[in-house]
């Protein structure tokens, strides 16, 4: 069996060991120290907001939230095609989600289903307290037209950037349109600490208040007193150390990324059947994965089909996100529209799509597409 080809993983360079080496001989080992401090300090440069470090995105969805004002039966409006990650937190704050449908042309939240939604909701009296928005496997949402609409209707936004380190819109970095912004820096992501997250806001005392919080609320003094309720949510200097080394290379592992998917575009281009997700003109999609859309019909092989056949030959593919409304865990709640989301999901497949790909095994993957598409027809 030839060796396996995953669907995304880590790609270290050569600056990660050097700063994590530094948190071992120094002894910083702690949720305070010298890698954090940078990592920090670089992102914000990069991104033009302040920060905070956190031991996951979703860490930062459930502060972020929370800083909105987000609380026990408040509505909060999400897309439907998401990972589950997107709308735990709002969960856990005890609101109740309303999911809403994407758009074909960004595969991200329709801004006319929300404008819509929103303009019944106001006439009937009961505007939903916050939205996340996703920017999803790297492509920005419409900002403009969603933050203009919740702006009209008082309601407050959270940029879900987990998906979305290095993507823009319209030359802004993503999660920096709404007050509050989160990006993601799981082992699969385009940049990775193992596991972590940061959280940015326009607001500095929102990142204050943020980072008192992750590191359980504890007052100062010398006493172990607190007034609040906190959580253990801090990232540690040693994987901010990781963290380092990897945002000194997020443009080239950006490129390489978007190389892997207009490979797997240009080398199905005369299968017909398959087809890339959009790439909008309003910014830059980073291809954190390379999705595509299978057409059973013209391609001779369904998703699952063409999951199984990757399978075979020892190659990991996966379905696009299941729809929150078509989960078993939230069934009965409200979903405006889901045609479209279910609609990419049940025709959607992800590749192959770590930088470190390597041509050859892009050249497997292809091959087997290929094979798949044929031995069906």
């Amino acid at each position: 069996m030839s060796k396996r080809v995953y669907l995304s993983v880590p790609h270290m360079g050569e600056s990660e060991l050097r700063y994590v080496t530094e948190a071992f001989t120094s002894n910083w080992l702690s949720t305070v120290g010298p890698n954090l401090d940078a990592f920090e300090k670089s992102f914000t440069e990069r991104v033009g907001l302040p920060c905070v470090a956190l031991a996951s995105g979703t860490a930062g969805m459930h502060l972020g939230l929370r800083l909105l004002g987000v609380g026990p039966g408040d509505e909060v409006i999400c897309p439907s095609l998401t990972f589950i990650a997107t709308i735990n937190p709002a969960i856990y704050l005890g609101a109740r989600p309303v999911f809403i449908d994407s758009d074909r042309a960004s595969w991200n939240l329709d801004p006319n289903v929300l404008e819509d939604l929103l303009r019944k909701r106001a006439a009937g009296g009961r505007v939903p307290k916050a939205l996340v928005v996703v920017h999803l496997y790297g492509q920005s949402a419409d900002m403009d037209p969603i933050m203009a609409v919740c702006e009209r209707y008082g309601v407050a936004v959270l940029e879900d950037a987990a998906e979305a380190v290095g993507t823009t819109y319209k030359g802004r970095p993503a999660g920096t349109i709404a007050p509050i912004g989160v990006y993601s820096f799981n082992g699969n992501k385009i940049i990775t600490t193992t596991g972590g997250g940061m959280m940015v806001a326009h607001d500095p005392e929102r990142v204050q208040r943020a980072r008192f919080w992750s590191q359980q609320a504890r007052d100062p003094g010398v006493a172990y007193e607190h007034t609040q309720v906190g959580y253990n949510y801090r990232m540690s200097n040693v994987l901010a150390g990781i963290g380092r080394g990897q945002l000194e290379v997020l443009d080239q592992r950006v490129a390489r990324r978007r190389e892997v998917a207009f490979a797997y575009r240009d080398a199905f281009a005369d299968l017909g059947g398959l087809t890339l997700m959009p790439q909008c003109e309003y910014g830059l999609h980073t291809n954190w994965l390379s999705a595509f859309q299978v057409d059973a019909a013209a391609l001779g092989v369904d998703r699952d089909g063409l999951i199984r056949a990757l399978e075979a030959e020892n190659i990991e593919s996966r379905p696009v996100w299941k729809p929150m409304h078509l989960q078993p865990l939230f069934e009965g709640v409200e979903c405006v529209g889901g045609d479209v989301a279910a609609d990419l999901f049940f025709h959607g497949i992800c590749l192959p799509s770590s930088s470190n790909l390597s041509d050859e095994d892009q050249r497997r993957v292809i091959a087997t597409v290929r094979r798949a598409a044929r031995r069906e027809r």
